[in-house]
């Protein structure tokens, strides 16, 4: 499993816009799985969960990014997870690590 947060400025719906079509456009077997959006009182929370296949492990990994948008400023958490096929613990992390960088490279490149 691998996290990486990151804090920035701009529109949520710009910001998740952006996501999608970076994360979605990154990868032929790319896919979003859920979406759930709330409000509570002037924060808004997005959550995205995508999958797409490892070449390298022969498995699926997941992507969950979570935002919090409050007076302008997004706060992000992107989580991969899955890729191995080992019973009781993990014996790679390369789909994984592979997802993470495409994730935060389209985080980090939106300017809102």
């Amino acid at each position: 499993m691998a996290i990486f947060r990151h804090n920035t400025s701009g529109d949520l719906d710009g910001f998740v816009a952006h996501l999608d079509q970076q994360v979605l456009g990154g990868s032929v077997s790319a896919s979003r799985e859920a979406s759930y959006d709330e409000s509570l009182a002037d924060a808004r929370m997005v959550v995205r969960v995508y999958e797409r296949f490892s070449g390298f492990s022969g498995s699926r990994v997941s992507l969950n990014v979570s935002v919090l948008e409050a007076g302008g400023e997004l706060a992000i958490c992107a989580v991969t997870s899955g890729g191995s096929r080992a019973m009781f613990f993990k014996m790679d992390t390369v789909g994984e690590g592979s997802f993470m960088t495409k994730a935060q490279a389209a985080i980090t490149s939106y300017s809102g």
